[in-house]
């Protein structure tokens, strides 16, 4: 392995790794080799996209809601047996 020295980092840069550092959960120096490996093609950015757009339509039922949708939709359920004779 070989030890470099990176000079000109202004407080900005080093404020931005620094808390990505720690939103990670990691050092600097390995937050750093990563955005290099990254951005030089070594290594593809890990993307995970998380969508919370329609998040207010699912999951969001209470026990009567659910009741109400079952009331509602029990008529398909039933089979005409005339019709499939």
């Amino acid at each position: 392995m070989t030890t470099m020295t990176l000079r000109g980092i202004d407080d900005t840069i080093s404020c931005a790794l620094k808390e990505r550092a720690r939103r990670e959960d990691t050092s600097v120096n390995t937050v750093m080799i990563k955005i290099l490996k990254e951005s030089l093609g070594i290594e593809k950015k890990k993307r995970t996209a998380v969508y919370d757009d329609l998040d207010h339509l699912a999951g969001t039922w209470n026990e009567q809601d659910s009741a109400e949708f079952v009331q509602a939709t029990a008529v398909f359920e039933k089979v005409d047996e005339d019709m499939w004779k």
